[in-house]
């Protein structure tokens, strides 16, 4: 496994293990035992994971979530920590990167977040040009459902299209955040946001990601 992935991988496992089971998420309907149910079978059944992106598989995501979700939570902890099996896709070095680096740092964000007590995680300069380089092949796609213009901006001037439309809402803020941003983690993302009012309404509340 890569730096970026490893790191961020090992990180989830022990903010997951230090919450516990029933700690809320950001994610909607989740609590820390069900997102960790859910980085398992991702990796683990790739038969099922499917369901994510395709309905004609959903019947076998839900299986699969629940069959995962109702073995001992340590047990999940320790699938996370120690990665995919050997005949993973995600075993390879690439593949681990490209899939899991910002995977895993946007959901040990919806654990650290969702805590009353949470405090901002400085990045190093390092990851947050790998998940500039990220978002920016992943803009478009993420931003797909955006009801307004959206254009992603870094404190440097570096920018991204989202989305293209009127009118145009320019959101600016530090790789990692515009990564949350773009992930539909609006509410949690520490950014600045620059439009018409209306507009910035709507792309605040917008199911924005893949």
């Amino acid at each position: 496994m890569s730096t970026h992935a490893k790191r961020e991988r090992l990180l989830l496992a022990d903010l997951l293990e230090q919450a516990g089971p029933d700690a809320p998420t950001l994610c909607e309907g989740w609590r820390t035992r069900e997102l960790a149910a859910h980085v398992v079978v991702r990796e683990r059944r790739p038969d099922a994971a499917g369901g994510l992106l395709l309905n004609v598989l959903k019947g076998r995501l839900d299986q699969a979530m629940a069959e995962y979700g109702a073995k001992p939570y340590e047990e999940l902890i320790h699938l996370i920590r120690t990665g995919p099996p050997k005949m993973s896709v995600y075993a390879l070095k690439q593949i681990d990167e490209a899939a899991n680096a910002v995977e895993f740092y946007v959901h040990a964000e919806d654990v650290r977040r969702a805590q009353p007590d949470w405090s901002p995680r400085e990045l190093d300069p390092v990851f947050s040009d790998a998940l500039w380089a990220r978002l920016e092949k992943l803009a478009r796609l993420t931003g797909r459902r955006s009801p307004v213009g959206l254009v992603l901006r870094r404190p440097d001037g570096r920018t991204a299209v989202a989305h293209k439309g009127v009118p145009v809402v320019t959101v600016t803020g530090e790789p990692g955040e515009l990564t949350l941003f773009c992930f539909g983690r609006q509410d949690a993302a520490r950014i600045d946001l620059d439009g018409e009012k209306t507009a910035v309404a709507q792309l605040t509340t917008a199911k924005l990601g893949i």
